[in-house]
């Protein structure tokens, strides 16, 4: 399944096919990430997630339809998984993430960490395990409120404006006193204030993949 991939980067794909990528999250952000990782021979994916599908993910979460809904998100990236791509090793954490389950995360070893949640206490928790352990991740700012997937890049947390998620996550950097680079996927657009998180099909699942091709391009780099 692999052979348009290998046109482009030729054996490295070994490396894709050798490298854990533990995903924490996997709604409109996750699961797109997930299905790029199982497309592009991921070897093993940790996934992670305590949600069931509701019918308000249907507008841009890739792992809901009618048929999942109230079902574990888990559970349905699995099945989506043996539809794709049988050979790559799934392991589910059915679980919300904080201080007292961080280390499930790390048990095993792991090469790549995508955060793909929007809770802002684990996401602190993510990227500062990642950073001891010396973990190479990418963490996923706000997605909400925007219409202009053309606007997300890749940075430097402290290079972030704008979105109140980065905004949390710079002052976290600056009270920990943090000297590593913080990589983010992180959109330059002004969200839009309507009260509540609106979202759409495109801006999330762009920065979905966004992160995975940050995770690829980073697995195949020459050291």
């Amino acid at each position: 399944m692999l052979d348009r991939l290998e046109l482009i980067i030729g054996d490295k794909v070994e490396k894709i096919k050798k490298a854990t990528v533990l995903l924490v999250g996997l709604g409109g952000v996750g699961g797109q990430a997930f299905e790029a990782l199982l497309r592009s021979g991921a070897g093993k994916i940790i996934i992670v997630d305590s949600d069931k599908f509701d019918k308000t993910n249907l507008n841009r979460q890739l792992l809901s339809t009618n048929e999942s809904i109230g079902k574990f998100k888990v559970d349905e990236a699995i099945n989506r998984k043996n539809l794709i791509n049988k050979n790559c090793n799934v392991v589910k954490i059915n679980a919300f993430i904080d201080e007292t389950n961080i280390d499930m995360l790390f048990k095993d070893k792991v090469d790549f960490v995508i955060d793909a949640i929007d809770t802002i206490r684990t996401k602190k928790l993510i990227i500062k395990n990642c950073l001891d352990k010396k973990i190479k991740f990418i963490s996923v700012m706000g997605t909400g409120n925007k219409l202009h997937p053309e606007k997300l890049t890749i940075t430097d947390i402290r290079k972030t404006s704008y979105d109140p998620l980065a905004k949390e996550i710079r002052k976290f950097i600056n009270k920990e006193k943090i000297k590593e680079k913080v990589p983010v996927v992180f959109s330059k657009e002004i969200p839009i204030k309507t009260g509540k998180v609106g979202s759409t099909a495109f801006v999330p699942a762009a920065a979905g993949l966004i992160a995975v091709s940050y995770v690829i391009n980073e697995l195949i780099k020459e050291k």
